[in-house]
């Protein structure tokens, strides 16, 4: 947060406003729709959640005689809360965030942090997987592995610009192996791994799964396992390249939605 950017550790504030996180709300994400015969309009009420074409998930907001309204802002979208925030420590998280060759003193990670990146369809459930694993101290979604530079979530979901929704993970490797982060990686893809370009009904190659290694190291390490699956396996192995952030209200999606990310819980993941 900006604001933490302004303290030295040990320092305080209190009763500081924050936003939500999700942004100021949008008018062009509230649309009237006709009623439409091919629709069960019984069961369009207000308050009832809908998915679009998209992946945008939306509510009904209005139901006229000839219409409805849905609104696809964010439960929080506009909000903030108030807080007591205090800066404990600073510690130096990874500055290599590409490909890192072997051998190069310029190439080594500094700090005691490493980085991930994995795609696993919608980047939303996989982010909140991740956050509740121990040694993982940092998660970002975002896009990967494609052309356009700083692409937009509409461009992303286009399925134009080359690049797959993936979550970029730091974590400390003294608490959790490189390993054990793709063994959760495929463990969440189950049967899903066995699809090209599609994750559960979400479908396209913005949506398709790899595994995008840091290292030879890490690329090693993820073959190993891949071929565990045998050649009818579909996630893509390859170098990772640039990882651009999504959009803030796309950032703990699930968790701002009332998840746990408590770390070791179980609950299921909706």
């Amino acid at each position: 947060h900006e604001l933490v950017a302004t303290l030295k550790p040990g320092e305080d504030v209190d009763n500081v406003v924050l936003d939500a996180g999700w942004g100021e709300r949008r008018d062009d994400l509230v649309v009237k729709m006709p009623k439409q015969d091919n629709l069960d309009m019984s069961k369009i009420t207000v308050g009832t959640e809908l998915m679009l074409a998209n992946g945008l998930k939306c509510v009904v907001a209005e139901v006229g005689e000839e219409d409805f309204t849905i609104d696809a802002n964010p439960p929080l979208a506009g909000g903030s809360y108030s807080a007591n925030v205090k800066l404990v420590s600073v510690e130096e998280g990874p500055t290599k965030l590409l490909y890192r060759d072997d051998g190069s003193i310029d190439e080594e990670q500094t700090g005691q942090y490493d980085v991930a990146t994995f795609a696993l369809g919608c980047f939303w459930g996989g982010e909140l997987e991740f956050m509740r694993v121990p040694g993982v101290v940092g998660t970002k979604v975002g896009y990967t592995q494609g052309e356009k530079e700083d692409p937009a979530y509409k461009e992303v979901c286009s399925g134009t610009t080359g690049h797959t929704e993936a979550i970029q993970i730091v974590f400390d490797p003294s608490a959790v192996s490189y390993e054990k982060l793709v063994h959760i990686a495929m463990d969440r893809l189950d049967d899903n791994k066995y699809l090209l370009n599609q994750v559960g009904n979400d479908r396209g190659t913005q949506y398709r799964h790899g595994i995008y290694y840091h290292t030879s190291e890490q690329r090693e390490i993820a073959r190993k396992i891949l071929e565990t699956f045998g050649e009818g396996c579909k996630t893509e192995l390859e170098q990772a390249t640039v990882f651009y952030d999504a959009e803030d209200y796309h950032q703990q999606y699930l968790l701002k939605g009332g998840q746990s990310a408590k770390k070791l819980c179980d609950t299921l993941i909706r």
